[in-house]
């Protein structure tokens, strides 16, 4: 699958894309918000979660490359489980490596991605999150048009100590 825009292409994950997406959540400076780098082995996983994702849903998170063919992240709708505090939805995401940031990527591309979940995939309500620091996404969140949704803001427990704080925006068709 594939949907191009003026300056992107969002695609299925290739293996060879397996490197590059190590190589982005090892960089301490696009992992901020999630607490920091995480393992090859963790990286793995997230890797092999999001190919499943699109065998199980036909809808995840797609490969952004640019017309040229560099790696430039991901961006996409996941279907979350029942354990999510906000229980079971549909959540879009994204993340870039660092020398694309400040380029509107990551506006262009959830902007598709979430137009291909409403338009082929029938969904009528995608949410998305991110951390009260995380001033990037929010301005991403912003120039999608996404409405706030203080209401169903929630926080990550772990060990009875809160571990994140996700502020909610709400996307519609």
């Amino acid at each position: 699958m594939l949907i191009e825009t003026f300056r992107l292409h969002l695609r299925s994950w290739r293996e060879s894309d397996r490197e590059a997406f190590a190589a982005m959540n090892s960089d301490p400076d696009v992992m901020r918000d999630l607490g920091g780098p995480i393992s090859r082995e963790q990286s793995d996983a997230k890797f092999d979660r999001y190919v499943a994702a699109w065998e199980k849903n036909s809808v995840g998170r797609w490969a952004i490359e640019s017309t040229g063919g560099d790696f430039l992240g991901y961006a996409g709708v996941l279907e979350s489980d029942s354990s999510h505090p906000l229980g079971r939805h549909y959540e879009a995401g994204w993340r870039l490596v660092r020398s694309a940031w400040g380029k509107g990527y990551a506006t262009e591309a959830a902007k598709a991605a979430l137009a291909d979940s409403f338009s082929r995939v029938g969904l009528t309500e995608v949410l998305a999150y991110t951390a009260p620091d995380n001033l990037r996404s929010q301005a991403v969140m912003a120039r999608l048009a996404l409405r706030r949704d203080s209401a169903r803001d929630f926080d990550l427990i772990e060990n009875g100590v809160r571990v994140w704080r996700g502020l909610v925006w709400v996307a519609q068709p």
